[in-house]
């Protein structure tokens, strides 16, 4: 016999597993299979854990973050430089040969 269990008494049973109540304890008293329970959890997460494809956005946001987080520091540091370059040429100071390349070497690393 197949039976059906809604979302929210599936949630109720992870819920339950998750305060402590063994998963053959919870299956004999609801009547459902271990292979169940274990599919319920994979697919909707244990309570306070994202399930599989959530954990897997949630893990490609984290790397997103990331990259941008770099890209926006090297933009910061290339600003920065260039805010530095153009201050010494106002004040009568001409920029040298060492400050155009490090400018062209952070502006290249943004390429990558």
């Amino acid at each position: 016999m197949n039976r059906r269990y809604s979302e929210e008494q599936i949630r109720m049973y992870l819920a339950e597993a998750a305060r402590g109540v063994p998963v053959r304890e919870l299956c004999a008293r609801y009547g459902f299979s271990d292979a169940s329970f274990y599919g319920w959890r994979a697919r909707y997460g244990a309570p306070g854990v994202p399930a599989g494809s959530e954990r897997r956005r949630l893990r490609e946001l984290e790397e997103e973050n990331a990259r941008l987080r770099n890209l926006l520091a090297d933009a910061l540091l290339r600003l920065e430089l260039l805010r530095h370059r153009t201050t010494r040429q106002r004040s009568g100071r001409h920029h040298d040969e060492r400050e155009d390349r490090e400018v062209r070497e952070v502006g290249s690393e943004n390429d990558d």
